[in-house]
């Protein structure tokens, strides 16, 4: 397979995930398998809670708002990302994480925002990084382990002062960076963690570990490792991109995110093919405060044709 086509992949592939995920948002175990019991026969991409069938939420809107600056400003802009997550929150999203919020209308500058908000809260290690790194680990992939997990960290830092969701967002990173390049990602787990910082490599081995499942969890799936843990989990435990989505949602609990992380992962591993068209042929996804702009699968193939080309 082409490294193209699996980064295509990756960023269609999370964003299938998140808008496949979003109508079953904080709902029970197997409510996915219960209301489509037989996979492959359709409507599942069914709309709900608030969004259209195949609408995209908060977790691909930043990615595409990431994946712009990265793209227009030739690399790594940290203050033009965090403006334009700014003119986004203003913008009346359907969603967003309640300290991403705090983060981003604060009135703090770009650099001591996510800093402030943890020192003052002391909690800050929610998904709400890592369900966004689809198009930032396409980017950075070619550019090497260091360079990749390095701005990882930083682009999680915008809005998550707890370096638990650094560490966690830089260990997708790595496993898109080495999956682009034709790795099997579910191998490659060992070796990236010892890349953890030290503070934070126990609970990333806990999670990733090959006998983990999401029952063992001891935090909601809303904080960034065992929403990673989950989302490798499914990845492991399936043979197939549809199969990988239907476990991730049917967890329960942060299922828009779970899912886009785990249609990331997947995307990468199993090709553009793999994915059902009947969930792709719908997916679109709002910017809000972005004149009304609302981005329809070509546009994110194209995007993420760019990101694929870059560094």
């Amino acid at each position: 397979m082409k490294r193209m086509e699996r980064a295509v992949a990756t960023v269609v592939g999370s964003a299938v995930g998140d808008a496949l995920g979003a109508p079953f948002e904080f709902g029970p175990e197997g409510a996915f398998s219960a209301r489509f019991p037989e996979p492959g026969h359709g409507g599942e991409m069914c709309g709900g809670g608030g969004w259209e069938p195949g609408e995209a939420t908060d977790d691909t809107q930043m990615a595409v708002l990431v994946a712009e600056s990265l793209h227009q400003r030739g690399g790594l802009d940290l203050p033009d990302i965090f403006a334009r997550f700014q003119r986004w929150a203003a913008g009346g999203p359907k969603d967003i994480g309640l300290q991403t919020e705090d983060v981003l209308t604060n009135g703090m500058p770009w650099d001591l925002a996510a800093a402030t908000h943890f020192q003052i809260n002391q909690q800050a290690a929610g998904n709400g990084s890592l369900m966004r790194a689809s198009t930032s680990a396409v980017y950075f992939a070619s550019a090497g382990q260091s360079a990749t997990m390095d701005a990882a960290r930083r682009i999680a830092a915008l809005t998550h002062g707890d370096a638990a969701a650094w560490e966690g967002t830089a260990v997708f990173h790595e496993l898109i960076r080495r999956t682009l390049a034709g790795a099997d990602p579910r191998t490659a787990v060992p070796d990236i963690l010892e890349l953890v910082h030290p503070d934070h490599r126990q609970r990333y081995a806990t999670v990733l570990a090959d006998d983990w499942h999401p029952d063992q969890a001891t935090e909601f799936n809303g904080a960034v490792w065992p929403c990673l843990g989950t989302a490798v989990w499914a990845l492991r435990s399936t043979t197939g991109f549809e199969e990988a989505i239907r476990a991730a949602v049917d967890v329960g609990g942060d299922t828009d995110t779970v899912a886009a992380v785990t249609g990331g992962l997947a995307g990468a591993w199993y090709g553009l093919d793999a994915i059902p068209a009947r969930w792709t042929e719908p997916l679109h996804v709002p910017l809000p405060g972005f004149d009304g702009r609302v981005l329809a699968l070509g546009d994110l193939i194209e995007l993420a044709q760019r990101l694929g080309t870059s560094v």
